[in-house]
């Protein structure tokens, strides 16, 4: 045989060897013998990728649009017990962070680095993306997800619900498929797309084709994919552990649900936002869940208190709020199915879960009056007019008929007790602080207590990685893969009073921005992104006008001590820049930018309605 055909047919056979276990060995070199004749050969087979002996299977619960103090398991007046048990058996994290807006966070919590670092600054979708290196919205594969690194170490990997972060271009049934979920690491994925969608009439896609939906609500649906994915898995290879990535489109908007789940809160919330705050403030002191010495913040100037309110507004309000705390309550519900399905299997002790409730703050999209549809008239309605127009409507409230259902902003302050601010507000606790759940029951005894060291989205990679006995690969398939930038949490579980390893943290969304360094934050608003009655609302953006809070005396941001501590500020805000500049965030486009058309769409990609609703969706509202 021809020499050279020969040292082909080698080189042949070892780069299979190492495409097949990439990511669980590192390039495998060929260990036979390829000789001319099969006499004069030995064979020689890779050996398949398994994951760590006794390896728990892994449930990642992302929830979206909820607020710090909505949920029961941390202190809020919406009853979750799904999640109340998950938190009473494992551990509670109370100074955990997100980015503030859906799209950055998840691209941080799949890939363990800044949100910005793999060019999700901004979103996927159009008019929210750029044509930069931070904000392009295509995660490079050299920013490998935790589905890919799981996948190539033995698990099966599913994903459910809201994925978010493929390009709109992308978004049909011709792909290319590299940027939806399967192109990501999971094996199957049944959800949507996009940032939202209708509940009953979801935009739903499986694999890598899009599903007709069942007339069922998409949670429903979602968690009977998932229970059927594990199902087949586990008869097919029992051994084998397995990782869910569960993310429903609850509580984004449209808040739909039915009427058995938000008629349970009739009543429930006629006392109104200013009681729920005190009332959940006092709950999450007696709780733990926040400081002693923690102060409630004013209600924002902006809000309307709400014995100010007239009688048909307190009727409208609190109908939506009803219906919002149904629909978390639901959500709940359906979590339960999944976790009691795993427990009927006895596969519940051995899995490892990671609870995020909520990709950001509670969401402002609401406006002042609460959203039901999508109103076309020839002018904006009055502040008077919107309330007409959607008292006439309470019917509809969690309805299928409630195509952008959202409470107003008052309740959103409510669900973010005991924080100011919200959702998109990169600036503000009230947008980037979410409770955390992780729960283990055989290697975990939490026993329900609160950690408090400071962690952030991408830490979740890290964390899961090291609990399971795994190392971030140097290579995916065979492509050099970057640094993870995450700090793993695991340290804490043992040791409630470590000090916190994660200690520089950098936000930036849209305008608003901050930095956080051991326990200090500085941070600016941006004027676009605050609601109309505001005081900042008018003022126009001042790229000095930065805030600074010391967190660990000053809990929920009340105190700014920019005027007592300027060398402190001026080092901080010289950190963001550096931070900025490390992690692809420049330029620093903002809010004004988008809706004055000063971000050009990437050739070929759709216009029109879609690109329209996504603009409204996530910023014109609040205006």
């Amino acid at each position: 045989m021809n020499r050279k055909i020969l040292m082909a047919m080698t080189a042949l056979a070892s780069s299979f060897a190492m495409a097949s276990t990439a990511g669980a060995q590192q390039q495998q070199a060929f260990q036979g013998t390829v000789g001319r004749t099969l006499a004069e050969s030995k064979e020689w087979w890779p050996e398949p990728a398994r994951a760590p002996a006794g390896a728990p299977n892994v449930v990642w619960i992302l929830l979206d649009d909820v607020g710090f103090g909505a949920s029961s398991a941390f202190g809020g007046g919406i009853s979750t017990p799904a999640l109340e048990a998950l938190a009473q058996q494992g551990l509670r994290y109370t100074n955990f962070h997100t980015t503030a807006i859906c799209a950055p966070t998840r691209a941080a919590l799949l890939t363990g680095r800044n949100s910005s670092s793999v060019h999700e600054a901004g979103f996927s979708h159009i008019p929210l993306s750029a044509g930069f290196p931070g904000w392009d919205g295509r995660i490079p594969s050299e920013d490998g997800t935790i589905a890919e690194i799981l996948r190539d170490r033995g698990y099966n990997t599913f994903a459910v619900g809201k994925y978010g972060l493929t390009p709109d271009e992308d978004a049909t049934d011709a792909g290319p498929f590299d940027r939806w979920p399967t192109g990501k690491g999971f094996e199957h994925f049944f959800g949507f797309l996009g940032s939202q969608t209708d509940q009953y009439k979801p935009d739903l896609v499986e694999d890598q084709a899009h599903a007709q939906p069942d007339g069922r609500h998409l949670s429903e649906q979602i968690t009977d994919k998932a229970i059927t994915y594990i199902d087949r898995q586990k008869t097919a290879a029992p051994g084998k552990p397995f990782f869910l990535y569960y993310a429903p489109g609850a509580t984004h908007a449209p808040h739909q649900v039915a009427a058995e789940w938000s008629d349970r809160y009739k009543g429930k919330f006629d006392e109104g936002w200013d009681v729920y705050r005190q009332r959940v403030f006092e709950q999450q002191k007696r709780q733990g869940i926040i400081p002693a010495n923690a102060v409630l913040p004013d209600r924002d100037p902006g809000i309307t208190a709400w014995s100010s309110l007239s009688p048909d507004e307190r009727k409208l309000y609190a109908r939506f709020m009803e219906v919002y705390a149904g629909y978390l309550t639901y959500t709940d519900h359906e979590i339960g199915r999944l976790i009691d399905h795993l427990k009927a299997t006895n596969q519940y002790d051995n899995t490892l879960f990671v609870v995020i409730v909520g990709d950001n703050g509670a969401s402002k999209e609401g406006t002042l009056n609460g959203d039901i549809d999508r109103k076309i008239t020839s002018k904006p309605l009055s502040y008077q007019e919107n309330v007409a127009y959607n008292l006439a409507k309470i019917g509809e409230l969690g309805t299928p008929s409630a195509v952008e259902g959202n409470y107003p902003l008052g309740w959103a302050q409510a669900a973010n007790t005991p924080f100011r601010l919200w959702k998109s507000d990169a600036n503000s606790e009230g947008g980037t602080r979410n409770p955390l759940i992780v729960t283990y029951p055989k290697g975990i005894k939490g026993n329900g207590a609160v950690r408090t060291q400071y962690g952030h989205v991408i830490d979740i990679l890290p964390t899961t990685l090291e609990l399971i006995g795994l190392k971030a690969p140097d290579r995916i398939r065979g492509l050099a893969q970057q640094p993870i930038e995450g700090t793993s949490l695991a340290y804490s579980i043992t040791d409630a009073k470590a000090a916190s390893q994660h200690r520089t943290q950098y936000y930036y969304i849209f305008g608003s921005r901050a930095i956080y360094q051991d326990g200090w934050k500085a941070s600016l608003p941006y004027p676009n992104a605050v609601i109309s009655g505001s005081p900042n609302a008018a003022k126009p953006f001042d790229e000095n006008a930065w805030e600074l809070y010391n967190l660990n005396e000053d809990f929920t941001e009340r105190v700014n001590l920019a005027q007592r501590y300027p060398e402190k500020l001026a080092a901080l805000r010289a950190l963001f820049e550096k931070e900025a500049q490390a992690h692809n965030l420049y330029p620093l486009i903002t809010w004004d930018d988008v809706r004055n058309g000063r971000i050009h769409q990437v050739p070929g990609a759709p216009t029109g309605q879609h690109a329209l609703d996504q603009l409204t969706d996530h910023q014109a509202k609040a205006q």
